[in-house]
């Protein structure tokens, strides 16, 4: 089955890069340079998975990832050029999946493409595989066979990545998972020191099960050690 993977970069060289090695791996890619292009690539095309640079001519890179959530749910990955902490958090708030460094090793792109697709493709299945499991917990249930989540009876649209940290949670309610344990299961890489992913993606999930009227929280934090479903 084809695969069309998005790539927005106002710099060619990295666009023509990202998709020499894409291409390289049998991916479909289509190369746009500013957001109203891609905009309009996503209404022409079906896209599997975005690649976005935070910064581009006419609309950040932030504002572009947060107006597809409106809408998709493939995987987004975001571009940015700076080292601290700030893009990376704003671009995870808005929706994004992970985020490059630039500068970075396209074999590196590569491989985080290819993690955050195999999550896509078992979050979208609808084959069932032994040892799937439905979990209830005080109101919120989750189906890890049709990645279906709701909390009092109201839908829950999550992110592949979401569904993951909330099942790993369920799957262990009442113990505390550290943020390294969680960012290790889940995304697959081994966690470095400050790094908020996980805290961004546990605000994300968190607002999407309390965004309902009399929705108690169940989702805790426990400082210094990690989070936990009660």
């Amino acid at each position: 089955m084809e695969t069309n993977i998005l790539v927005v970069d106002d710099e060619p060289e990295i666009a023509d890069l990202v998709s020499v090695y894409l291409r390289g791996e049998g991916f479909t890619v289509f190369s746009c340079g500013n957001g109203a292009d891609a905009l309009e690539t996503l209404r022409r095309e079906k896209i599997d998975l975005a690649v976005l640079d935070v910064m581009l001519p006419d609309i950040s890179g932030m504002t572009l990832c947060a107006e597809i959530r409106r809408t998709k749910q493939f995987p987004i990955l975001m571009l940015t050029a700076r080292t601290g902490d700030a893009d990376k958090i704003t671009g995870l708030t808005v929706g994004a999946d992970d985020y490059i460094t630039k500068p970075f090793s396209p074999l590196e792109l590569v491989a985080r493409v290819k993690a955050q697709l195999r999550r896509y493709t078992s979050y979208n299945s609808a084959e069932h595989k032994e040892g799937d499991e439905v979990l209830e917990v005080d109101g919120l249930f989750i189906d890890r066979t049709s990645h279906k989540c709701s909390y009092f009876g109201e839908d829950v649209v999550l992110t592949p990545i979401e569904f993951d940290i909330l099942w790993l949670l369920c799957a262990n309610r009442g113990k505390v998972i550290s943020a390294e344990e969680l960012f290790e299961t889940v995304w697959g890489e081994k966690y470095l020191d400050r790094n908020n992913t996980v805290m961004v993606h546990i605000r994300r999930i968190r607002e999407k099960l309390e965004d309902g009227v009399g929705r108690p929280r169940i989702l805790k934090t426990v400082w210094g050690v990690g989070y936990k479903i009660d």
